[in-house]
């Protein structure tokens, strides 16, 4: 019996080590290399078969972890600091998504209850591969990433109402509607309980034991906490899932929550891909073939009716055209609380196998499409700002000799405000009209639209200006300003943000001035720092820091 656990636990480790090396060496997450990997040893594929129940009951802890440190990560400083386009729009998405998605079940031909779920699952989106999508394109602290970011941690706050109904709902029984009301009421009492005393208990157990230096008892703490607070829920008649998110939630808010996650990561790294195989291990790759319409139907729903619902109401709510658009293709896909939801449905009953499959292909296939549907997104709006460019022509003074800043956000405020204080003039291209708005009132020239626009750019003055900054994180609409702003004004000084060497390397090769990489700046001024406590001269330093800047300009052998 052991020796048979053992086995198929080290089956299902190795099966999703390999399903996670493909996965990121063809650029997609690892949760597709886990659910890949849970197909091939699942029991719809030939070849070797692992034991489903053994690897459930491993995988319902590593759900247990995945859960807490969601909610240890969900910050609700950023949602409020992103306004009523994340918290309103949020929830009014998903509500609308929610109500489209049982339609399209129940036109397929599916109780009402397994449509609910159905259209529960597609209405929440991957946080995780959100946000790694956004860090690698360098626009997590962008105004688009910002919102993105909060409007999925709206999602994932729903989730924890769609956890506690669903289930309520599923139930055949006379009694609906109070079966509905008394789930509520353990939930509220959990919450109850829970929130106001582990916010307190909790974090002051982690302080105590950080006091302690011992690392040891610290993991343990915070593995006894998302198990344990876990296994309480289930008392009061809730998933263990929800018990281990609100259990993060209380630590999440706490000065300690960096350091907790630091310590439970690898745990959950290791255990939620078990949960991610045991969710591939359910599905029928034959299904996916044979139903494919139908797979591309719910792609449609996720992609096309859900960004577009996100991308509207972001307008609705204030955002600009393009911040909206790119919010919507961010949203635009599923991820791992779809997965649950998909598998609650699937173990309350009312969701068919069908109706499972299709939850799981189309997410699957909406993280493989999030990617490129990013990247591509920006060109795609610029195209279209460029069709519709309507704004009034910014006059700027003949003789005047002013700094371009393109994108007024931290970077290019921080910059504006040093150009500002030494009493030279500054022209800003921003595409948020509340920027815009803002510095117009303040007597500051400013033009609206994104700068890779050329005509926004022709507005801006360059053949005036002595300095363009590119302050904006977009990569693409970096170079394609350098490029432009090169072909028309040769000696046109320019300064541009980066995020990597290669782009470094790449924007001084196309005769930019100065590049300035934020990684290498950070790296250089420790440096500094360090070198200086060893009683380095400032001369000698500034010397070691620009060998440094020359060698990463430098093209690698």
């Amino acid at each position: 019996m052991h020796s048979e656990l053992i086995a198929n636990l080290a089956l299902a480790l190795l099966a999703a080590l390999v399903g996670a090396i493909v996965a990121t060496r063809l650029r997609q997450s690892a949760v597709i290399g886990y659910i890949a990997a849970g197909v091939v040893i699942g029991p719809f594929t030939p070849g070797f078969v692992a034991d489903p129940n053994a690897v459930e009951d491993l995988a319902d802890i590593g759900l247990a972890f995945l859960l807490f440190t969601v909610g240890a990560e969900l910050s609700l400083k950023d949602i409020s600091r992103a306004g009523n386009v994340a918290l309103l729009g949020g929830a009014v998405q998903v509500v609308l998504t929610i109500v489209i998605g049982t339609l399209v079940g129940v036109a397929l031909g599916w109780d009402v209850r397994g449509a609910l779920f159905f259209g529960s699952a597609l209405a929440v989106s991957s946080g995780a591969v959100l946000s790694k999508v956004l860090a690698d394109r360098g626009e997590a602290d962008s105004e688009h990433g910002r919102i993105a970011l909060a409007w999925s941690t709206v999602q994932d706050l729903a989730t924890i109402v769609l956890v506690v109904l669903l289930p309520a709902l599923a139930v055949s029984s006379p009694n609906g509607l109070a079966d509905v009301a008394l789930a509520l009421g353990e939930a509220a009492v959990f919450l109850v309980l829970l929130v106001p005393i582990g916010s307190r208990f909790f974090p002051a157990v982690f302080e105590w034991l950080a006091r302690l230096h011992n690392r040891e008892l610290f993991v343990l703490a915070v593995a006894a906490t998302a198990l344990g607070t876990a296994y309480v829920s289930t008392l009061f008649g809730l998933s263990l899932a929800l018990g281990a998110f609100v259990a993060g939630l209380t630590v999440g808010e706490s000065d300690l929550s960096h350091h907790v996650l630091a310590e439970v990561v690898p745990l959950r790294d290791v255990l939620a891909g078990l949960f991610f195989v045991s969710i591939g291990m359910l599905v029928n790759p034959v299904f996916m073939v044979e139903r494919w319409p139908l797979v591309l139907l719910v792609l449609l729903v996720i992609v096309v009716v859900k960004g577009g619902l996100v991308g509207g109401l972001a307008a609705l709510l204030g955002s600009s055209p393009r911040t909206a658009a790119l919010v919507g293709v961010a949203i635009a896909q599923c991820g791992e609380f779809s997965f649950l939801l998909a598998r609650l449905g699937r173990e309350a009953g009312p969701l068919t196998a069908d109706g499972f499959n299709l939850i799981l292909s189309g997410a699957a296939v909406s993280i493989m499409l999030s990617p490129p549907l990013q990247a591509h997104a920006g060109q795609i709006v610029r195209v279209i700002e460029r069709a519709m460019s309507r704004e009034e022509v910014q006059i700027i003074p003949p003789g005047r000799r002013h700094a371009v800043i393109c994108g007024y956000g931290n970077v290019g405020q921080l910059i504006g405000e040093a150009v500002l204080r030494r009493g030279f003039s500054l022209v800003a291209i921003d595409h948020d009209p509340r920027v815009v708005r803002r510095l117009r009132e303040q007597g500051i020239v400013a033009v609206l639209g994104s700068a890779d626009n050329p005509v926004i750019l022709d507005r801006a003055g360059l053949d005036q200006a002595r300095v363009l900054v590119v302050a904006i994180p977009d990569a693409v609409a970096a170079r394609q300003i350098v490029e432009y702003a090169r072909r028309g004004w040769p000696r046109l000084d320019i300064v541009v943000r980066t995020h990597s060497q290669e782009q470094l390397r790449e924007l001084r090769s196309r005769g930019v001035g100065e590049a300035v990489s934020g990684e290498l700046e950070l790296a250089l001024e420790m440096a500094r720092h360090t070198l200086h406590r060893f009683g380095v001269s400032s001369a000698e330093i500034l010397a070691v820091l620009q060998g440094f800047r020359s060698r990463a300009v430098e093209p690698p052998e």
